[in-house]
């Protein structure tokens, strides 16, 4: 209904008509509200499974960086490697090394 036709309505139907409005008005809400819930718990378990992921890919890149020491160790011994020995090692042109924020795998053309 318009504005203007509700002039020649009774008090106690505008009220009614009020309380509806205002019931829709809080379902609508209500509906929202849920929607955007669902949304961010779907968001959450996305990102908890993203996360388990990456931890088990950090699990593999650790497991594979020591490996990789182990058997640098195996072909040069104990002594120190440089530049010239490690990159003779590197046939297969990948580099899995470590700095203070994790592993860093370096690819090499």
């Amino acid at each position: 209904m318009m504005g203007e036709e509700l002039s020649g309505l009774s008090i106690k139907y505008l009220q009614n008509l009020e309380n509806q409005l205002e019931m829709s008005l809080r379902g609508v809400r209500s509906k929202k509200d849920q929607l955007l819930i669902d949304e961010v718990q779907e968001r959450n378990q996305k990102n908890n499974l993203l996360h388990q992921e990456n931890l088990e890919l950090y699990k593999k890149v650790s497991l594979i960086t020591q490996e990789n020491s182990e058997l640098q160790k195996k072909l040069y011994g104990t002594r120190e490697l440089n530049g010239t020995n490690r990159n003779a090692f590197l046939t297969n042109n990948l580099d899995i090394g470590e700095d203070r924020s994790g592993p860093i795998v370096c690819l090499q053309l």
